[in-house]
């Protein structure tokens, strides 16, 4: 019998934003005593192992099927392997660390706006320095397509150790392709984004691996986890109605089971209910209330929710159908 790996970023605003989502959750994440911070554990599921490492790392273990489910940027995943699909499933976005891996030129370049500008640029900067353009990047694989896929060959990629946007003031660099979530640094280093210079559009995901080994513990312990996140994730945007029904007038009942605004997970309106549970989507509480109290109804209270179990799970459904495939 075997635990289930699951890794976590080690650091920063990224294992902050993802212990506050597995809290939310029902899961906390804890560091193991006297392991250096390098493993832990998670409340609430069992047979699973956490282990800390930077996001990189979690990427290319992922993908090396080293760790059964990680969280790490999608960015990271699509630079370690051209088409991450054939190595990992991705379950579900955190709704965090959202950003853009974009091709940027300096400011002062007013005649190039695009990636066929840039082309240009590339053919003439050769002719006149004889050399290539330099593009510093921390996203060797990433860069390589997407200008493969614009038609640019004549370049070369200079290895970012630093603040990426930095170079073309330094000198080390004619233009970057780098991440940026609000664009002010960029901005701050008189780059500009080019036009059609968006090469992926990221952010956080809980993702599993599909070259892992896996078995019926962690697959169970897989199923816990998403049951979890699912249940979170239904009742995220949701409150919970009860509303006295006793008067509610035939017109209401009808109502009630023709709108698409509510959700009955106990039953419908019958002729001899006294009390109507309800979901519904929290933009829709106030309006809903106020066309039940026309239709008859004498009170109706309000509160949150923090999960909604069901039957069926489509984040773990997917995964399923993903290792049933290899």
């Amino acid at each position: 019998m075997s635990n289930l790996i699951l890794a976590i970023p080690s650091k920063g605003r990224l294992m902050e934003a993802t212990a506050e989502f597995f809290a939310k959750s029902g899961m906390k994440i804890s560091h193991a005593e006297g392991a250096r911070n390098y493993t832990g554990q998670i409340s609430g599921v069992g047979d699973v192992e956490v282990r800390f490492m930077s996001a990189g790392e979690i990427a290319g273990s992922l993908i090396a099927g080293d760790v059964h489910m990680g969280v790490t940027g999608r960015d990271l995943l699509h630079e370690q392997a051209p088409v991450p699909g054939d190595f990992v499933q991705f379950l579900t976005a955190l709704g965090f660390g959202h950003a853009r891996v974009i091709v940027a030129v300096p400011d002062a370049w007013m005649d190039v706006e695009n990636m066929r500008d840039l082309g240009e640029v590339c053919e003439d900067f050769r002719a006149r320095h004889h050399r290539p353009l330099r593009v510093a990047t921390k996203y060797f694989g990433l860069t390589r397509a997407f200008f493969a896929e614009h038609g640019i060959i004549d370049y070369r990629i200079v290895e970012s150790l630093g603040a990426t946007e930095g170079a073309p003031a330094a000198g080390t660099a004619e233009t970057i392709v780098d991440i940026t979530s609000t664009g002010a640094t960029l901005v701050a280093n008189r780059l500009k984004v080019l036009a059609d210079g968006e090469i992926l559009n990221s952010e956080a995901f809980l993702t599993a691996s599909r070259v892992a080994n896996w078995d019926d513990t962690t697959t169970a312990a897989a199923r816990s986890i998403l049951d979890h996140v699912i249940a979170r994730q239904r009742a995220e945007n949701k409150q919970e109605m009860r509303a006295d029904i006793c008067e509610l007038s035939p017109e209401g009942r009808q109502f009630l089971i023709e709108d698409a605004r509510v959700e009955m997970p106990f039953g419908g309106p019958s002729q001899g209910d006294t009390e109507l549970v309800m979901h519904v989507a929290r933009k829709y509480v106030h309006d809903l209330s106020s066309e039940l109290r026309d239709f008859g109804c004498r009170s109706i209270s309000v509160r949150d929710l923090d999960y909604i179990f069901t039957g069926d799970n489509p984040l773990f459904a997917d995964l399923a159908a993903a290792l049933a495939r290899d």
